[in-house]
């Protein structure tokens, strides 16, 4: 058995804010419907205000799937560190 104390990992990481940040994003956009709640510019005749919340369902989608492969990273090495740590005793 090793003297040395336990170091864990911090909950809270860079990667995990921007986690967090990535599946915020949309919510704050969302809710913040005086910044998009008028007609112009429109896009191919459509208000401005249809096509900015279907253009967000495409970046809510990105968005998302970034944050799921970030998530996916993040445990993966997680569980990696705990398989060293527990080889290492």
């Amino acid at each position: 058995m090793s003297d040395a104390p336990e170091v864990n990992r911090p909950v809270v990481t860079p990667v995990r804010v921007v986690i967090a940040v990535c599946l915020v994003a949309p919510f704050v956009a969302m809710l913040w419907v005086g910044s998009y709640a008028k007609v112009e510019p429109a896009f191919i005749g459509i208000p401005f205000f249809y096509w900015y919340q279907m253009l967000w369902v495409v970046i809510s989608t990105a968005l998302t799937m970034v944050a799921y492969q970030l998530w996916q990273r993040d445990q993966r090495a997680r569980k990696a560190e705990q398989v060293r740590k527990g080889a290492g005793r």
